[in-house]
């Protein structure tokens, strides 16, 4: 035994001599296996569980995987075997917080929750950079990590919002198709917004187009049509912008408020009228879009430009508009009081007569009385462009009765509240309501009025007989005239004022009887009823009818020393029956006057030409 272990030694000594060395400065690595610790048998207190490492995917898998192959190949550094996101990934300091996830085998429903933290704070780069690196990793099963459409419509939010183009968008929503998932209509959306950015807007309605025919999940909502119909309205394409709108209240989407202002804006600034009133209609039949209103001083802006142009459709919209501001306003706390001008609803009303619309002339007297909130009465113009827009509505019963509540308001019998009641100036269009059908409406209005003074409120107004008076003597009926001057004291018990006086006048006038219009003026003197202005130029018509310049002159001279001034109208009638006349005397105390007065009434070339032309048949 101790003979073998000597000869055991000597070949040992042998080997290690003749072995060859060399020199390096490197470290010795041993190429032996390293054998694993055996396991230990399971004790019957504690319980391990064994886990099994699983092979890579398939290659005919489709796993992005091995989407970089040897003509792209993947970076030589990794963090694992097991993922390939790229190296210095998680040092970025922006995954440092302590809050952020430090490794990439997490499941969607995490990674959205991530996403969503990230997009509150707007860290888009981040979501980009973890999402394309998650996509090439593999779960814990070791299969490749497939996202769903809500996860990728993150991705898109990203990329969007890191100055992607819409190029780029089309791209990555191509892409899904690889991950076995289809767009819906968030992902279409943002590719949308990006065409939004950028005003692509043949490209915009080429993709509405795809999302109407792909199917139920990427149908367009309201967010898509809001964004192509902002888009046309940027660009001027304002009847495609129309056509979109139509689209969107079909399906039964509602228009966003920026989208209901820049349809109002474009259409205003365009002069499309109409076309606004069109959409506003189709607005209110639907229950998402009837409460649709604009802002306050878009409403004004609304209301003044239709009236500018007559439309009394748009301009009852805009009043409604103002209305419902006004209720709201009101019913905050605490509450604001919102008024609209007068002169606002003085032109509505006027519009309203002058275009015949019964409703824009409610509406406009609601807004004016909600206004005004009981605290004053309406002007005396707001009275008398109501009177006119029911008499030219044909509605005399609602115009009298306007008339009842301005002469209670403002019947005193003071000189200034003289021409408010003036059948030939401020009441004038009940005038010519009253005489439309000659007798039979001046008979009929006349009953009425007589009815109204019996009954349990009498009402008695001299300012409504006066207008019959003046009606009667329009139509040249000269016994009506007079009859209704005479019930004025007999029939209904009261005075009559200048105006009735004035309006016997303008009666015997017309019909060439200057004479009796002479003693009219006489008697109203002799009554200590002081003459106006209308007094003196109805007697001077009457004088001119005659073809009597010099006694309509000398009316003149007694109206500038009564303290009138006649106006340009009777002084250009004066004249232009001088020169008829040939009268030539008269015509220089005419010219003579008119310069004293400082009034410049022109020539009468024109119509001496017409009244000169020589209609013989000399030429011919």
């Amino acid at each position: 035994m101790a003979s073998q272990l000597a000869i055991l030694s000597r070949s040992l000594l042998r080997h290690k001599s003749h072995s060859i060395r060399t020199i390096t400065s490197f470290p010795f690595l041993s190429q032996e296996p390293q054998l694993a610790d055996p396991i230990s048998p399971p004790s019957s207190t504690t319980t391990t569980t064994t886990a099994t490492t699983s092979l890579p995917p398939n290659p005919a898998s489709g796993s992005p995987l091995y989407n970089e192959n040897w003509r792209n190949p993947i970076p030589a550094t990794s963090l694992s075997p097991s993922s390939i996101i790229p190296a210095g990934f998680f040092n970025n300091p922006s995954f440092r917080d302590p809050n952020s996830f430090s490794d990439a085998t997490y499941d969607s429903q995490t990674l959205i929750n991530l996403f969503a933290d990230w997009t509150a704070s707007q860290r888009w780069e981040d979501v980009k950079n973890l999402f394309e690196a998650w996509v090439k990793s593999l779960d814990r099963n070791g299969k490749p990590n497939k996202p769903d459409v809500d996860l990728y419509n993150n991705y898109l939010r990203a990329s969007l919002m890191i100055g992607g183009s819409a190029a780029d968008l089309l791209d990555l929503v191509a892409q899904m198709d690889e991950f076995g998932i289809k767009p819906n209509t968030a992902s279409f959306n943002l590719v949308l917004k990006a065409m939004h950015q950028a005003n692509e807007t043949l490209a915009a309605e080429k993709l509405l187009e795809r999302m109407l025919q792909t199917g139920n999940e990427s149908l367009p909502d309201d967010e898509s049509y809001d964004l192509i119909i902002g888009m046309h309205f940027l660009t001027d394409q304002i009847d495609a912008a129309f056509k979109y709108i139509d689209l969107t209240l079909k399906s039964g989407y509602m228009l966003s408020m920026k989208v209901f202002m820049d349809c109002v804006r474009s259409c205003i600034n365009k002069g499309r009228h109409d076309t606004l009133v069109t959409i506003i209609e189709r607005c209110k039949t639907t229950d998402q879009n009837k409460a649709l209103c604009p802002s306050w001083n878009m409403c004004q802006f609304i209301t003044e430009e239709a009236l500018r142009k007559d439309n009394s459709k748009l301009a009852f919209y805009g009043l409604e508009f103002m209305a419902r501001w006004m209720v709201k306003r009101e019913r905050q706390r605490p509450p604001v009081m919102l008024s609209v001008d007068e002169g606002l609803v003085v032109s509505a009303l006027v519009t309203a007569g002058r275009t015949y619309n019964s409703e824009l002339l409610g509406a406009a007297w609601a807004v004016l009385d909600r206004s005004l909130r009981k605290k004053k009465a309406p002007n005396p113009e707001s009275y008398l462009a109501k009177i006119y827009a029911h008499a030219s509505l044909g509605n005399l019963q609602k115009a009298f009765g306007t008339l009842h509540e301005y002469e209670s308001a403002y019947g005193d019998s003071s000189e200034e509240a003289e021409d408010l009641f003036s059948p030939f100036t401020s009441l004038h269009p009940l005038v010519v309501a009253c005489s439309k059908k000659g007798f039979e409406t001046l008979d009929t209005v006349y009953f009425q009025l007589e009815n109204l003074s019996r009954a349990e409120h009498p009402y008695k107004s001299v300012a409504a007989l006066n207008c019959i008076i003046v009606g009667c003597a329009n139509v040249g009926d000269l016994d009506r005239a007079y009859q209704t001057f005479e019930s004025i004291g007999s029939a209904f018990g009261l005075t009559p004022d200048i105006h009735s006086y004035n309006g016997l006048m303008h009666a015997f006038g017309k019909l060439k009887k200057t004479h009796e219009a002479t003693r009219v003026f006489e008697h109203l003197a002799s009554l200590n009823v002081k003459p106006n202005a209308k007094s003196y130029s109805l007697l001077v018509d009457a004088h001119l009818i005659n073809r009597d310049a010099k006694s309509a002159l000398a009316v003149i001279d007694d109206m500038i020393a009564a303290g009138f001034e006649p106006t340009k109208e009777t002084l250009r009638k004066v004249r232009r029956r001088c020169i008829r006349e040939m009268d030539y005397e008269s015509d220089d105390r005419v010219q003579s006057l008119t310069k004293s007065l400082n009034i410049r009434i022109g020539g009468e070339a024109r119509r001496d030409i017409l009244f000169n032309l020589d209609y013989s048949m000399d030429y011919a």
